[in-house]
């Protein structure tokens, strides 16, 4: 019997992280040793104390009942996260929002806001789930570029009156994947003033709010205005290592939160009450966990650049977030350059081009890898040749 996909599945093409597991798997295949810095997922496990919490929780009689919505302790750690991070009160009965894994959030957000037809702005170079949320809602995308030249913030002057006015909905990402760029004060003070004109609602995914190293980045909710206009998501995946536990959070409108919580009644049953439990005790930890975590990503980060730097490849520092963003040498494309580094080098990093048109020329590495394969990376990189014409 032949069975034919749904014409929606038509924008579910196979991601290009799948592409470099496959080419990875044929180098391994042959004994080849390979560094995988393509794939943004921590390598570090979690705390103890998330699990040791997580353990002493599925003890519990009750543990394996529904949790259906986020647990009043979940709520309140939520809270107070917000409150000891940023200076910013939330309420955690109905400003709240429990969410399995960010990508949960994000995806099904633009279903409760978005018309087929109607307009998301999404950041192009942008992380591709926020693709998939418009393809689900059969709602169109309009890439806001992020470019240099504007410290890779969106200019919202340059979108087009026609398009604003059919925009339901804007995603910003600071710090970003894959661009790991701060948002500023007065850069979200525009986007509530443009929001609020334009009756848009923003979401501002927060995902990499703990791994930062100079400078802290700014909660959108700690923006006056912000809470009438948008949400904010942030996931414990990178900041606690906890990617697997899927949980994750949306704070903010209360008005939209109701409207996602009420999607998410018809889809799922909650996140596993041992987990919302760990989740909780690592939003209210008072330990210099966060802080040693981002000095093993700072060490990460500065023995890549450096050494790539001497290699003759100059490449900007990241203020922010687990990845590097780093503009190729002239000569190839995106595509080109990442097959040249897995093919010589045999070294993994992801295509800028594969997080939207504006990606062309740069490529994503993950700095998701101990520093002693670092170095075999750097290495690597310099007995392949690749790079001798920059030396």
């Amino acid at each position: 019997m032949k069975f034919n996909a749904a014409a929606r599945m038509d924008a579910f093409s196979q991601s290009v992280f799948a592409e470099l597991t496959q080419l990875k798997k044929g180098k391994l295949s042959k004994g080849e040793r390979v560094i995988d810095l393509s794939i943004g997922s921590p390598d570090l496990p979690p705390p103890d104390f998330v699990r040791q919490k997580l353990t002493d929780s599925i003890d519990q009689e009750d543990a394996f009942a529904y949790s259906l919505t986020g647990t009043s302790s979940f709520n309140e750690a939520v809270a107070d996260y917000y409150n000891r991070s940023f200076s910013v009160a939330v309420n955690p009965d109905q400003e709240v929002l429990l969410l399995m894994g960010s990508q949960d959030g994000l995806v099904h957000l633009p279903l409760v806001l978005c018309n087929p037809g109607d307009y998301i702005l999404v950041p192009d170079p942008g992380y591709p789930a926020y693709i998939t949320s418009a393809m689900m809602a059969g709602a169109n995308l309009y890439p806001m570029p992020l470019l240099a030249e504007n410290n890779f913030l969106p200019n919202l002057a340059d979108i087009p009156a026609e398009i604003i006015a059919k925009a339901k909905l804007m995603i910003l990402n600071f710090p970003g994947n894959p661009v790991p760029a701060l948002a500023t004060p007065s850069f979200f003070e525009q986007v509530v003033a443009f929001a609020k004109k334009n009756g848009i609602v923003v979401l501002h995914d927060f995902a990499y709010s703990e791994l930062y190293f100079e400078e802290k980045p700014i909660s959108f909710l700690s923006i006056s205005g912000a809470r009438e206009v948008g949400i904010e998501m942030n996931s414990l995946s990178k900041s606690f290592s906890m990617a697997g536990c899927r949980v994750a959070y949306a704070a903010g409108n209360a008005e939209i939160l109701k409207l996602l919580g009420q999607l998410k009644s018809n889809l799922d049953y909650g996140v596993f009450l041992p987990v919302q439990a760990a989740a909780a005790q690592a939003l209210t930890d008072a330990s210099n966990y966060l802080e040693n975590n981002r000095l093993i990503y700072k060490r990460r980060r500065d023995l890549l650049v450096n050494g790539l730097k001497e290699l003759g490849w100059e490449i900007d520092s990241p203020p922010a977030s687990m990845f590097i963003w780093a503009k190729i040498p002239e000569g190839y494309s995106s595509t080109e350059f990442t097959l040249q580094l897995i093919e010589k080098a045999n070294v993994v990093v992801t295509p800028g081009n594969a997080f939207g048109q504006y990606g062309e020329g740069y490529v994503r590495i993950a700095l998701v890898q101990p520093e002693e394969q670092i170095m075999l990376a750097l290495d690597q990189i310099k007995q392949s040749g690749i790079l001798n014409s920059l030396e």
